[in-house]
């Protein structure tokens, strides 16, 4: 009887003292188990662009315990914590034999600390060089495994786990020293990445290369794997940088998002950086390169490269796809277009390319020589500067600048815009740029570019289809090599920028090259520079040719001699025996609220009298450009009268 009281009492003792232990345990203060992470900025596929230290400088990026090879979670497990599986966080069988090692041996000779126990140490940056904090670790290693589960806490330690220098995490690691991720490891990459977090400065390959050597070799032999014929790396690699412009600029926008997942193309992102790097090579200093490439249906940006080589060399710091810089001829198309639509010239009308004053302007071909009467095919495709000045004159260059706005660009110009805007004379980036093209490939339609996922809304029509695709034919084949690529060029004055731009039936691609800085590159023409850029830019996108789309059923595909006759040649509605032609706005427009109204006018006899809704707006008008009080919203009447008693009219939409 005594004796089973005796168990009595002990039983009753040991419940105690348990639930004494729980309770400790239990009141255990934990460090934090969310750890910041490196943010990642990553292709459509997934693979990683770009990634940023966290505050204190260190690369950490985030873990999964499930894309982690299971053969290196089984050596880590058996050569650091056979019975990690299974022990409440403290292994009393390893404490014990460590102990006793200890003593024998009169040195520590095996730490007997789990992984939870190193998960604990790690959180808490704690050294293990005092009992004190062995104790510590003890206690938070079973709160640990109290609170978590067995994956969870392999997970804080392959998070954390240091392996040299400012790398933190088994990723980290993995990418550090053989530039992969840790699901396909070899056996000697898994023992050197085990044998590491030990001694991570001590054992640093590319400073220590014996003694890493040593102690990955440790690892095979105890755990009865055959010793590795390779060396050991003797550099830490750097960590992915694509994209490094645009990743920047997301992760600016989105400073609490730990991953930004881009549409972009991997694969395409990478050849064209090495194609940027190779077209700079050779060329005069400073001179560098922007490029982006775009799917113009969806908007969707497959690769976006702000400079041939992220750094200070070249000024690569400077993202030049967002730059405003003057785009040469490169809006030409657009003016076509818009006159097109407003009936003032067609692909096959005659115009004249002879010297001419527009007022104090007086602008010159790039040659210096003039070819006298051609079609407008013929002048846009030689990028002539009379014939799409002549026609911003007669358009406005109001009207340009609108449907550059509603194309989603920010033209910047000083003061009002003149005539030179036709020419270059205003300041967008190459995004703008390729935006624009992408809404003239999309049969007029604007489309935002986007490199992140984002649903596409209707844009603003820039050009009415059967325009857009005219356009399109006109430019079709001007770079021999590929005649299934509309292709348009641009110089800046002073031979500061050049430009290439083009589209086929799927993708739109803008080449920037010149000099950050904006000093000259004398003698360099877009279509020298950037235009064989552009052609292997389409090469590799992909093999597969994507032809432009036929021409609308409602295009007039027709000789200069067979077209009406104002269209035979530019100018003839001019003549002031026809009357007044309003060739601003056009019929039908919906124009944004403003101070004033503008209309321009064309032919007719001064002077003229302008009337809105039927009322006398302007009279004894002696100029063709008139500004006119807005008269609200809604649908408005504007009659033109000239001094001959001839009328025209048109009905525009003022919104809000």
């Amino acid at each position: 009887m005594r004796l089973l009281f005796t168990l009595a009492l002990a039983l009753l003792a040991f419940a105690a003292s348990m639930d004494a232990w729980r309770a400790w345990v239990a009141r255990t203060d934990l460090p934090p188990v969310l750890a910041e992470v490196s943010a990642e900025v990553r292709a459509e596929d997934g693979t990683l662009l770009r990634a940023f230290p966290v505050e204190d400088g260190r690369w950490r990026l985030s873990v999964d315990v499930a894309r982690v090879d299971p053969e290196f979670v089984d050596m880590l497990v058996a050569y650091e914590d056979k019975r990690f599986w299974t022990h409440s966080g403290v292994d009393g069988y390893a404490l014990l034999r460590a102990a006793w090692q200890a003593l024998w041996a009169g040195e520590v000779v095996s730490g007997g600390s789990t992984l939870s126990m190193q998960a604990a140490r790690l959180l808490e940056n704690s050294g293990t060089g005092s009992w004190r904090g062995k104790l510590r670790q003890m206690r938070v290693a079973w709160a640990l495994e109290a609170r978590l589960s067995k994956q969870e806490i392999l997970g804080l330690y392959l998070q954390h786990a240091p392996y040299g220098g400012p790398v933190e995490g088994i990723r980290s690691g993995a990418r550090a020293w053989f530039g992969k991720s840790p699901m396909r490891l070899s056996a000697a990459e898994a023992a050197l990445l085990i044998a590491l977090p030990q001694s991570p400065e001590v054992r640093r390959p590319d400073r220590q290369p014996a003694a890493a050597q040593a102690a990955r070799d440790r690892v095979l032999a105890r755990l009865g794997l055959p010793a590795a014929a390779v060396r050991v790396p003797r550099q830490m690699q750097a960590l992915p940088r694509h994209a490094a412009h645009l990743a920047a600029r997301l992760h600016s926008d989105h400073p609490a998002a730990a991953r930004i997942d881009t549409v972009l193309d991997g694969a395409l992102q990478k050849s064209l950086e090495r194609l940027a790097h190779a077209s700079v090579r050779g060329l005069p200093d400073g001179v560098n390169i922007a490029m982006i490439v775009a799917e113009h249906q969806t908007g969707r940006v497959l690769a976006s490269i702000g400079a041939a080589e992220f750094g200070s060399a070249r000024a690569g710091f400077i993202d030049m796809t967002r730059a405003p810089r003057s785009p040469g001829s490169t809006l030409k198309p657009l003016i076509y277009g818009l006159a097109f639509d407003a009936g003032l010239a067609h692909p096959e009308t005659m115009m004249r390319d002879v010297p001419t004053a527009f007022g104090a302007y007086a602008p010159q071909n790039f040659d210096g020589t003039f070819r006298g009467d051609v079609t407008a095919r013929q002048a846009l495709r030689a990028s002539l500067n009379i014939p799409p000045v002549a026609l911003t004159e007669a358009l406005g260059p109001a009207r340009l600048m609108s449907a550059l706005r509603a194309s989603g660009a920010a033209p910047r110009v000083r003061g009002a815009p003149g005539l030179a805007v036709a020419l270059g004379g205003v300041g967008l980036t190459l995004e703008e740029l390729v935006q624009l093209y992408a809404g003239l490939a999309r049969g007029g339609e604007a489309v935002a570019l986007s490199a992140v996922p984002a649903a596409r809304a209707p844009g603003a029509k820039l050009l009415s289809g059967r325009s857009a695709w005219h356009v399109a034919d006109i430019l079709k084949g001007s770079a021999a090599a590929a005649p299934h690529v509309a292709v348009k060029t641009g110089t800046s004055y002073g031979h500061r920028d050049a430009w290439a731009i083009g589209w086929d039936g799927q993708h739109v691609v803008g080449i920037w090259m010149g000099r950050p800085d904006g000093t000259a590159v004398p003698g360099v023409f877009g279509a020298d520079l950037a235009v064989p850029v552009l052609l292997e830019a389409f090469g590799r996108v992909g093999p597969k040719r994507v032809h432009l789309p036929p021409p609308p059923a409602d295009t007039l595909l027709l000789p200069t001699a067979l077209l009406p006759a104002p269209l035979q040649r530019f100018g003839i509605a001019q003549d002031g025996d026809r009357g007044p032609r309003v060739v601003f706005p056009p019929d039908g427009a919906r124009l944004a609220a403003s101070d004033v109204l503008v209309v321009k006018v064309k032919g007719g006899a001064l002077p003229l009298s302008v009337l809105v809704n039927g009322a006398p707006a302007a009279t004894g008008v002696r100029a063709r450009t008139v500004s006119l009080p807005w008269p609200g919203t809604g649908y408005s009447r504007v009659s033109v009268l000239d001094a001959t008693g001839k009328s025209a009219a048109i009905e525009v939409e003022l919104s809000r």
